[in-house]
């Protein structure tokens, strides 16, 4: 994990007319002392996200604030409606929302999200600050893996195009491209930012269903056949190199182009029951020492500057957030997807 600068801190703290850093946190907004009070008399973060695997920040939070951050993992399909169930009821619980930035941005025009500029974003891109209330902290970065005992680095793919070469035909495992968003997502991102013409995706396109990839229902199951060399190649996340260690999983393409996912969001809620915990569990979350958690124990692939996941290479790596797809673009090119793939 990367070293938390306290002199930086302090000198943020001096400059607001503060000596010390209340309750040892290492952020900026740790200067205003009275806020961090009023968090720890409120006790308690409330945080709704349909991320996995964030217990750690959730530990490291209570130690470094003396607030404790209540965590609870909303699946994708569930969370719209369980957040707008509550919203419009006027029970809300949460403080804090998680989620792919399509839902927060479908949940702030029903009200949900209110504006806070965190003073933890510096360094970030411009792009994924831009919006007043959701903060674009991390990409869901799709590529490819493969089996380093089964394939070497010599003959594994070196080019997107590579997987559609006939030798991997029945080798190849992938998340479903007629009914997975992500997928789907993905995908038309393959022809927006990598191939040169429409012609040349769409053969490509071709290629990759004719070696006969199986299917499965998400990215979660396609480490596992490439883990047991049932197959070779998973159209996967390389974040499972991390959670998935120590087995021998790498991945590509290492020949410069690019690696695409959906913006990972965040944001404060209208009316949060814990207005100043809410926000200190923010700046603590937008941090660098938690977005080095959330690199080094998840893979993550993070926006805060200078944090990359424990994954050889992908420090030089140029990944970049696909478009947001409309559900009428996403139903349109899952049927496309499903006949090219000949899904049933």
């Amino acid at each position: 994990m990367e070293k938390f600068d306290r002199r930086y801190f302090l000198k943020l703290a001096g400059a607001a007319g503060v000596t010390s850093l209340a309750g040892g946190i290492p952020l900026a907004r740790a200067a205003d002392a009275a806020m961090m009070d009023k968090a720890k008399a409120e006790g308690q973060a409330v945080f709704y996200a349909n991320i996995t695997a964030v217990e750690p920040i959730m530990k490291a939070f209570e130690s470094a604030t003396g607030v404790k951050g209540q965590y609870t993992r909303i699946s994708s399909s569930k969370f719209i409606p369980t957040i707008l169930t509550e919203f419009n009821a006027g029970k809300l619980l949460a403080d804090v929302v998680q989620a792919p930035l399509p839902m927060l941005q479908m949940l702030k025009e029903h009200g949900v999200l209110t504006p806070y500029r965190s003073p933890s974003l510096q360094g970030y891109p411009e792009w994924a600050t831009a919006d007043d209330a959701i903060v674009q902290f991390g990409i869901e970065y799709v590529s490819y893996l493969y089996n380093t005992d089964h394939v070497k680095k010599a003959d594994a793919p070196a080019r997107y195009e590579d997987l559609a070469d006939p030798k991997w035909k029945g080798k190849i495992v992938m998340a479903n491209p007629s009914s997975h968003a992500s997928t789907i997502g993905w995908l038309v991102g393959l022809k927006e930012k990598v191939f040169k013409s429409e012609d040349d995706w769409m053969q490509y396109l071709k290629g990759l269903a004719a070696n006969n990839p199986m299917f499965v229902a998400s990215f979660g199951p396609t480490p596992a056949p490439i883990e047991s060399g049932e197959k070779l190649i998973a159209i996967s996340m390389p974040k499972y190199i991390v959670t998935k260690a120590p087995a021998p999983l790498a991945w590509g393409p290492q020949s410069g182009q690019p690696l695409l996912g959906s913006p990972r969001a965040i944001a404060l809620t209208a009316k949060p029951p814990h207005p100043d915990a809410a926000k200190v569990f923010l700046d603590y979350w937008l941090s660098k020492e938690a977005m080095s958690i959330l690199a080094n124990k998840v893979g993550e692939y993070v926006l805060a500057p200078g944090v990359h996941p424990p994954i050889e290479g992908m420090d030089k790596a140029d990944v970049q957030p696909v478009r947001d797809l409309s559900d009428e673009e996403l139903t349109k090119w899952g049927r496309e997807f499903g006949k090219i793939f000949s899904v049933r």
